[in-house]
């Protein structure tokens, strides 16, 4: 009776990299030389199994399906011979797949490979050899992972793209290339169809507030279709907005590409403004949210409004009843109203008003931001940023000055106790030895961390350019707000009002107090507002 045979065929990668390892023959190579090894040996091929992209290096034994398969049919006794091309097919873990191999010998099952012969665990020596055999494959699988990474990198930096499936917005274009496996090269190219749907995307996403949900909402019902042909999913989006390829930046790893202007779909200052709004919707910048929870309906404020009585945040709610709308009395409309969310789950013991009419409220928010923008435009920049910038400087020469009194005090007070130690030793000092000592260190310890002070104030000090780069920005995106403000739509000015407002505090009456997220002088201080 012929003997009965499994093999094994795995490769590890698809990329389009040239290798020259011998180990990543393709698996129509390594089927057939196991068929031509069997053929030879008088051997039966009774079962098949290949595995396509699987590292055996970085994936263990327990998470392969298909050696999990093998393993079971051997338990079976459905075959006699496992054969590979070569026995790293079975893997390169060398504190594991010395002992899968071991473990098919222990049940009866013989391994081979065209390339090696059998792999036997007769004695003491055989375990040995096959464990050196999988620790050199281990490090030539890590020697090929560096090849790869610096060979992507390289590839990246040099503006080609690594392989792979062309993001959304892109198509894959013929390079006229070969690499040394004789496969053809691909470079990438605008789809300018999708192109329009990824700047849709980061606009609504940027400008209007919108979440990968509700972007994904928004592109199925005006009939977009992702490039499956399927509804948009918002794990979909969320893919699109992290990806940095849309601002014509090629990434491998840690390697980037120089910016390709044939690429560039988004601005840079566009994709940054989606990460910092991404990071700011994340939980964990709660407390340092600078967008609103939520964009969707009639308020202007949406998650930084808060009673000012007892700090409970304020949320939206209608009463069920319509009311004609007092700009068109033609319209009927639900009325709006904020309510203290502490008080009315009595969770809080609140003195203040239930809520707050929407209209009212927000109407005063829109009257405020409006001042705000007329007197940003009626004033230099020049008159707002330097006169800013002086203050600021003043600001830090004067907390250098004083951090710098206090270092010399400290360091001449510590002086004078380390003079006493002489007269302690000689038996002249009315301190005593452990008294000093400690008068010592605690005096050490005040002048090392004045010291850090001070060398933090000279810092600061010497960085005016940041502060007046800091400031010119700050004055360039409070204009850019106002010049947009007038024509926004609702959701895109809840995002400039979540920009220049960090805090809205309501008291009885309608009286505020506005918390600014903006760092001029003008608009620092508290503003508190009634009802005209």
């Amino acid at each position: 009776m012929k003997d009965r045979v499994y093999c094994l065929y795995r490769v590890s990668t698809g990329k389009q990299v040239d290798y020259d390892d011998k180990c990543q023959a393709d698996i129509p190579m390594q089927r057939k030389a196991c068929h031509r090894f069997a053929e030879e040996k008088g051997w039966t091929i009774v079962h098949e199994e290949q595995e396509d992209g699987v590292s055996g290096h970085k994936v263990r034994a327990e998470n392969r399906d298909k050696l999990q398969i093998i393993k079971e049919h051997a338990r079976q006794g459905k075959f006699d011979i496992l054969l590979v091309f070569m026995f790293d097919r079975i893997g390169r873990i060398a504190d594991e797949t010395p002992f899968v191999v071991e473990w098919f010998a222990k049940n009866g099952i013989r391994v081979w490979s065209t390339q090696e012969g059998e792999q036997r665990f007769d004695n003491h020596t055989d375990k040995l050899t096959n464990y050196i055999r999988f620790w050199q494959a281990d490090g030539e699988s890590e020697k090929t992972s560096i090849r790869t990474r610096t060979a992507l990198g390289q590839l990246v930096e040099s503006g080609g793209f690594k392989g792979g499936v062309a993001p959304y917005g892109y198509d894959l274009v013929k390079s006229g290339q070969l690499n040394k496996r004789k496969h053809e090269l691909f470079n990438l190219a605008v789809n300018e169809t999708e192109a329009a749907v990824v700047r849709i995307i980061f606009e609504k996403y940027v400008n209007e507030g919108f979440g990968a949900q509700r972007i994904a909402t928004y592109l199925n019902r005006l009939g977009y279709r992702a490039r499956t042909g399927k509804n948009w999913h918002h794990a979909t989006i969320r893919g699109i907005i992290c990806n940095l390829t849309y601002t014509g930046v090629l990434r491998s790893g840690e390697s980037r590409s120089q910016v390709l202007p044939h690429l560039q779909l988004i601005s840079q200052e566009m994709f940054d403004a989606a990460q910092r709004i991404r990071t700011a919707r994340a939980n964990a910048a709660e407390q340092e949210r600078t967008v609103p929870r939520n964009i969707g309906g009639q308020s202007l404020l949406s998650g930084n409004v808060f009673c000012g009585h007892c700090g409970a945040r304020l949320a939206l709610t209608t009463n069920g009843k319509a009311y004609p709308c007092a700009a068109d009395p033609n319209r009927i409309v639900k009325r709006v109203r904020y309510i203290c969310y502490g008080k009315t789950r009595k969770q809080t013991e609140c003195d203040g008003q239930t809520g707050y009419t929407a209209h009212i409220l927000d109407g005063m928010i829109d009257k405020i931001v409006r001042q705000i923008f007329e007197r940003m435009r009626s004033v230099p920049k020049s008159e707002i940023v330097n006169a800013r910038y002086r203050q600021k400087m003043e600001e830090r020469k004067l907390l250098l000055q004083s951090v710098r009194a206090e270092h010399a005090k400290a360091a001449s007070e510590l002086d004078m106790l380390k003079a006493e130690i002489i007269n302690v030793l000689r038996g002249e000092s009315t301190f005593s030895k452990d008294l000093l000592s400690g008068m010592v260190a605690e005096a050490e310890a005040k002048t090392a961390a004045l010291q850090e002070q001070l060398d933090a104030a000279q810092t600061a000090y010497r960085e005016g350019q940041a502060v007046m780069d800091a400031l010119n920005a700050q004055y360039a995106d409070i204009i850019s707000w106002a010049d947009m403000y007038d024509g926004a739509s609702l959701e895109a000015k809840k995002m400039i009002v979540n920009c220049l407002i960090k805090r809205v505090e309501v008291y009885r009456d309608y009286k505020l107090h506005i918390d600014f997220n903006i760092d001029l002088e003008q608009f620092t201080t508290s503003i508190t507002i009634s009802v005209a």
